[in-house]
C-alpha cells in the first residue's frame, strides 16, 4: 500500500494516573494529603519506600530509603502500606471508570495505573477526542484520582506522552506525536534502574537519544530490555490492544405486585427495564444478542425462554417485538409474581453504537401529544413552564407560561448534588411563635416536629413605589430535619412560609 493513500487515524489513548498505589493511600487518609506522604514495602522502620508525594519529594526523602532514613530526614512524613489486594481492586474500579468512555480498555500488567484505551471510532460520538480526553480526567478526578490523558496513533507514544503530559493532549498528526515524544527524557518511564543508570552514563537522557543508538550489539551491552524498549519505541514490535473482557452479568430483576397471565402486560412490564440492560451493555461495545426470561409463577413453578436476535443489536423495539411473539406462544400455569431478565451480549459494530447513543433517551414527540391531549381537554394554561427574570420578591422572580412543546433537558454538570428551594406561588401563613424560644414554635404542624434550629435573619426591605415591604428570612430546621424557609413580615407582624429546601 502506497504511503499516504490512507489518513492515518488516532486509535490510541493512554490514561496515566501517576502513584496509583499513593493516590489510594491519600483516599484512605486525607487529612495526610498537605503532608510529606510515602507508601511503604513494609510499615516498621527497616521497610523500603516505594512512593512519595511532592512534599515528601521537596524535603529530599526518594523511593528507595528506609522509613527511618525518611524519618530522619522530615519529622512529619506520614507512611504505610498499600496491599496488593488494594491496588488490584483500584485498578478494577478504574477499568470499570474508563469502561464508560470505551468499550476496550487494557490495564498495564506492569505499571498499575496506566491503561490503554481504545480511541478510534469516537469522532462519530464525540464532539471532539478533545472533550473527550477532558471527559476522562474530570470523571476520575470526581472519584478522586489524579490522571493524565494522551490521544494519539500508537502505543508507545500515547504511553511516553502520558507519563509526562500535564492534564490531556491529543496530537493531529503522527509527526506531531513523534516529535514529541523523542523529547521525552526516559526518566519518566518505568525503567530498569540500572539500565537507567548505564543510558546516562553516556549521555543518553530522552527516547530521541536511546533511538539514536545503533540497534546491533544494544542487546549484548545493555540487555535484552534495552533491545525490546527498542523494538517497541520504533514500532517494529507493535501489539494490538489486549482490552480486559467484562465478565460482569448484565441482569435484572423485577417483583410484581399481583399474578400476571397477560402476554402483553408482561411485555410492556419488561419494557421498563430494557433500555438500562441496553445501555449497559452498549457501555461495553456490546449488543444483545439473546435475552433470556425467566419467570418466577404463583405456584413456585418457573417458566424459562429466550429470545434470540440475528444478530447483536441495541433496537429496543425489535427485541420488544421479539418477546412479545415469545410470550404469547407461553401457556402458563398459573400467574408470574417474579420475572428475571439475563443478557448474552457480544461485541456490536461501532454503527450500533452510534446509532444508540444518538437515539434520545426520551420520545418527544409522544411528550408532545400527550401535551395536546391536556391543553384539548383542560385548556391552553394546562401545560405551562416557569420563565425567571429579575424581581425583587422571591415570589415575583418566575412567571408562568404556556408550554408549546417539549425539550430534551440540558442540565449543568455539579461537583456537589446542589440544595433545591421550592417557593410557592404565595406565601403561606404560620401559627404565632411563641414567647419562649426555640422550643415549642411548630412550623407546619406536629407532623414535621417542634423547630430544632433557626439561621437568619436576612433581610429584604423596598417597595416604596408601590408598597413598601419589609421581610426578614430565615432557614428554620424542624426536629424531623425538614428546613423551611420562612420570613417575618413586619408591617402585617405574622410569620409566612416562602418555601422548602430540599
Amino acid at each position: 500500500m502506497q504511503s499516504g493513500t490512507i489518513k492515518p487515524t488516532r486509535e490510541w489513548g493512554c490514561v496515566d494516573v501517576p502513584a496509583l498505589p499513593l493516590q489510594l493511600l491519600a483516599q484512605r487518609y486525607p487529612e495526610w494529603v498537605d503532608r510529606p506522604m510515602a507508601v511503604v514495602a513494609e510499615d516498621r522502620p527497616q521497610g523500603l519506600i516505594l512512593w512519595v508525594n511532592e512534599r515528601a519529594y521537596r524535603a529530599r526523602v526518594l523511593p528507595g530509603l528506609r522509613y527511618a532514613a525518611g524519618l530522619s530526614i522530615c519529622r512529619e512524613l506520614c507512611a504505610g502500606e498499600v496491599p496488593q489486594e488494594e491496588v488490584d481492586a483500584g485498578v478494577e474500579r478504574l477499568i470499570e471508570l474508563l469502561r464508560t468512555f470505551s468499550p476496550g480498555v487494557e490495564p498495564s500488567a506492569d505499571e498499575p495505573g496506566v491503561f490503554w484505551i481504545d480511541a478510534s471510532g469516537l469522532l462519530g460520538l464525540e464532539s471532539s477526542l478533545e472533550n473527550w480526553a477532558e471527559r476522562i480526567r474530570e470523571t476520575l478526578r470526581e472519584h478522586h484520582f489524579v490522571a493524565h490523558v494522551a490521544v494519539g496513533f500508537s502505543r508507545f507514544g500515547v504511553y511516553t506522552l502520558a507519563r509526562c503530559a500535564r492534564g490531556s493532549v491529543v496530537f493531529e498528526t503522527p509527526e506531531h506525536e513523534n516529535r514529541a515524544m523523542l523529547g521525552v527524557r526516559l526518566d519518566r518511564l518505568h525503567l530498569d534502574a540500572k539500565l537507567r543508570q548505564n543510558l546516562t552514563k553516556l549521555g543518553v537522557h530522552t527516547v530521541g537519544d536511546f533511538l539514536e543508538l545503533p540497534v546491533d550489539g544494544l542487546a549484548r551491552r545493555f540487555g535484552p530490555d534495552a533491545l525490546h524498549l527498542h523494538r517497541i519505541a520504533t514500532g517494529s514490535l507493535a501489539t494490538p490492544l489486549d482490552p480486559v473482557p467484562c465478565d460482569k452479568p448484565i441482569d435484572a430483576w423485577i417483583e410484581l405486585e399481583y399474578p400476571e397471565t397477560d402476554a402483553l402486560r408482561l411485555t410492556f412490564i419488561i419494557k421498563r427495564v430494557l433500555p438500562a440492560l441496553l445501555h449497559r451493555a452498549a457501555s461495553y461495545g456490546h449488543g444483545l444478542s439473546a435475552l433470556h426470561i425467566d419467570l418466577l409463577l404463583d405456584n413456585t413453578r418457573h417458566d424459562e425462554v429466550a429470545v434470540r436476535t440475528a444478530e447483536p443489536t441495541l433496537d429496543a423495539a425489535q427485541i420488544l417485538d421479539l418477546v412479545r411473539l415469545k410470550l404469547d406462544t407461553l401457556e402458563l400455569s398459573a400467574g408470574a409474581v417474579e420475572i428475571r431478565l439475563n443478557v448474552d451480549s457480544t461485541p456490536t459494530s461501532k454503527e450500533q453504537l452510534g446509532l444508540f447513543s444518538e437515539k434520545p433517551q426520551r420520545d418527544l414527540a409522544a411528550a408532545n401529544r400527550a401535551f395536546a391531549r391536556l391543553r384539548a381537554e383542560f385548556g391552553r394554561l394546562s401545560v405551562v413552564w416557569p420563565r425567571l427574570h429579575r424581581a425583587h420578591l422571591p415570589e415575583a422572580t418566575f412567571n408562568w407560561e404556556p408550554l408549546h412543546s417539549a425539550r430534551i433537558p440540558a442540565p449543568r454538570k455539579a461537583r456537589q448534588r446542589p440544595l433545591m428551594r421550592r417557593i410557592f406561588d404565595r406565601p403561606v401563613p404560620l401559627p404565632h411563635r411563641g414567647n419562649h424560644e426555640p422550643d415549642g414554635w411548630l412550623v407546619r404542624g406536629p407532623e414535621q416536629g417542634p423547630m430544632r434550629k433557626i439561621f437568619g435573619p436576612y433581610t429584604v426591605s423596598g417597595g416604596w413605589w408601590v408598597r413598601e415591604v419589609h421581610r426578614d428570612y430565615h432557614f428554620v430546621e424542624t426536629q424531623k430535619g425538614d428546613v423551611m424557609w420562612v420570613f417575618y413580615d413586619r408591617h402585617r407582624r405574622r410569620w409566612f412560609l416562602q418555601g422548602q429546601v430540599e
